[in-house]
């Protein structure tokens, strides 16, 4: 506080209070004798700006330090030797300048002493409040970091989980294609290219264009309908006007791949899923046609959706269930400006 930029103005502020409150308490008499008003401002001017000054030189001094006790207790401390110094030196400069004998005078100096007592406490006493606000503010602004850094460490953690789950399923298809059709097969390992491209240019994103997220899904659904042909059905009525919009990177790949991992893709009961908009939601929607023998799972899809969201917006991600159809909708982001 000692060190504020505009520290003079504030000394002056300070000693211009004290003039006019001792003016009306006492008038000029502040010792036992008269003092013109330009002598009892100067006089006050001085204790004030010499107290601030020898603090602000304390608390360079003291506060760097580490010490077992506070060090506002070691600068109040020191402040109140700094208090009887400049008391005693503008005492006897006021005597030069009254061309006074320079003899102490105990009374005149204990009544100018009290009043840089009293000068001091108010000082330490708004310094204590700045340093306390101060160390509230780093404690606050040291939570924030963690929150971010947290935050960071999730975001890592479940983007860690997509390519695996992803890939595992993409050679699963490869495969069995492969020992059917080389040139099906080539483009398919071409399309993947695309599909892994994708994602090891975005997984360090937390966000997206839904632009780009639906180029990448024409790459991934044709690899789907490479493997499922007429059992599966897959639709977007997503309009070109949302595509600046953001989404989280392969979230809507994920959904359609919990769709088809967990329903019936076949020719007799044909798996549809659309993809559309509704207010401020992607939603995403699947007949449900259950299996009756489910394939083992990690629960890692639509969790982590779920829990992605959660860091990104404070709008939920929906989760809705008939019983002829599955849907989620993904909040829409927007980039903030």
């Amino acid at each position: 506080m000692f060190s504020v930029r505009y520290r003079y103005v504030f000394i002056f502020l300070l000693s211009l209070y004290s003039y006019i409150n001792i003016r009306v308490t006492v008038g000029t008499r502040l010792f036992d004798f008269e003092l013109n008003s330009g002598f009892l401002f100067a006089v006050l001017a001085v204790v004030v700006l010499g107290v601030w000054e020898l603090n602000r030189l304390a608390e360079k001094l003291v506060m760097p330090r580490v010490s077992r006790v506070h060090p506002l207790i070691i600068l109040f401390l020191a402040s109140m030797v700094n208090v009887v110094i400049v008391s005693t030196v503008s005492l006897f400069i006021l005597y030069f300048f009254l061309g006074k004998p320079l003899d102490l005078n105990f009374t005149h100096w204990k009544l100018l002493t009290a009043f840089g007592f009293r000068v001091n406490l108010f000082l330490n006493c708004i310094n204590a409040i700045v340093f306390f606000m101060n160390r509230l503010k780093k404690i606050q602004l040291e939570a924030e970091q963690l929150k971010k850094q947290n935050i960071e460490a999730q975001f890592e953690a479940l983007r860690n989980q997509i390519n695996p789950h992803f890939l595992f399923n993409c050679f699963n298809v490869l495969s069995t294609l492969v020992h059917k059709d080389a040139e099906a097969s080539s483009k398919f390992i071409a399309q993947l290219s695309n599909v892994y491209r994708y994602l090891l240019y975005n997984q360090e994103k937390k966000i997206v264009t839904l632009k780009e997220e639906l180029a990448f899904l024409d790459s991934y659904t044709y690899l789907l309908r490479t493997r499922f042909n007429d059992n599966l059905s897959i639709e977007s009525k997503i309009s070109d006007g949302l595509n600046q919009v953001m989404v989280a990177p392969a979230s809507l790949q994920m959904l359609i791949e919990n769709a088809i991992k967990h329903n019936i893709a076949s020719k007799k009961s044909p798996l549809h899923i659309l993809l559309q908009t509704e207010g401020e939601y992607i939603k995403v929607s699947n007949t449900l046609q259950k299996k009756e023998i489910e394939e083992e799972s990690t629960k890692i899809g639509l969790n982590n959706i779920v829990s992605r969201y959660k860091l990104l917006t404070d709008k939920p991600v929906k989760i809705e269930k008939t019983e002829v159809q599955f849907t989620v909708k993904l909040p829409i982001l927007y980039l903030e400006p």
